[in-house]
């Protein structure tokens, strides 16, 4: 009907393409225009604006023989003041951008390996956005981003590369459990050799003390009892020590029986025989 009567309404972010008897004329804004189609004017389309978006995948091989997929997503919009380029230059932008997007990938990710593919995506993304910007402003398109959102390696190569790392934590936890038995070990150690040092001190105290007492009550019964012998001490305190021996293995439940002489005579007998000791163990050390 606005055609009709020789008008036509342009909406927003969007243009038209006006010609006179089938050549380009002018571009026109939103908003409403006069059309007198009796002087050979037409609309020959419309053309948005707006930022639209390309998704790419290609598929490729890194400089280790590891086929990939990389997913590249291109952001262009038509420049306002190069609309009759847009227009009249290019049939399918989108196959264009892909087809760009093609040679630029398929010359960098062959000559990186495939944990550099991964290291080095900003650096891809720039030399796609770089080269599509060169080629497409020509056609009268801005190239506004360009992203790699994505690189996905075989699925092989993908459980291969999850064991590895796998591999590679367990080898670690490993290393760091036997370094901490290790140091459980050490620490073991040193405590029993601590203990045993203060066990060694105690006994070697306890015998400091015992032969302190007996010397002690040597001398005592000496001045007290005159006309004895230290000898005679030691017999007496042989034959006490002999008869709290025997006292505890009675009292002692647990304890096993033991078959020992007993009468005057057999204590004569075992002061004899520790004494003896005492005196060979003396005699060994000199």
């Amino acid at each position: 009907m606005g055609q009709a009567l020789g008008c036509i309404q342009v909406n927003q972010s969007k243009v038209a393409v006006r010609e006179q008897f089938g050549k380009f004329d002018n571009v026109l804004e939103p908003g409403c225009h006069c059309l007198p189609w009796c002087f050979g004017y037409k609309i020959a389309g419309e053309l948005s604006l707006r930022v639209r978006q390309l998704e790419v995948r290609c598929e490729t091989k890194t400089k280790d023989n590891v086929f990939v997929n990389v997913v590249a997503s291109i952001q262009y919009r038509a420049l306002p003041e190069k609309i009759a380029d847009a227009f009249y230059k290019l049939s399918n932008a989108n196959s264009q951008i892909q087809a760009y997007v093609f040679d630029v990938i398929r010359a960098s990710v062959p000559k990186l390996e495939l944990d550099a593919v991964f290291e080095q995506k900003s650096d891809i993304a720039k030399a796609v956005e770089e080269e599509l910007a060169k080629a497409m402003s020509t056609y009268g398109y801005e190239i506004v981003q360009t992203l790699i959102v994505d690189i996905v390696p075989d699925v092989h190569v993908k459980r291969a590369m999850n064991e590895i790392n796998a591999a590679a934590r367990h080898r670690l936890a490993a290393k760091e459990k036997a370094e901490a038995e290790k140091i459980l070990q050490i620490k073991r150690a040193e405590g029993e050799a601590e203990s045993k040092y203060l066990a060694g001190l105690g006994i070697a105290r306890q015998r400091q003390a015992i032969v302190d007492g007996l010397r002690d009550s040597v001398l005592v019964f000496s001045e007290n009892v005159p006309g004895t012998s230290a000898k005679d001490v030691m017999d007496m305190v042989l034959v006490t020590q002999y008869f709290d021996t025997m006292k505890e293995i009675g009292a002692s439940s647990k304890s096993s029986s033991v078959f020992i002489p007993h009468g005057p005579g057999a204590v004569r007998d075992v002061a004899s025989q520790i004494r003896e000791g005492l005196l060979q163990a003396d005699n060994a050390k000199e």
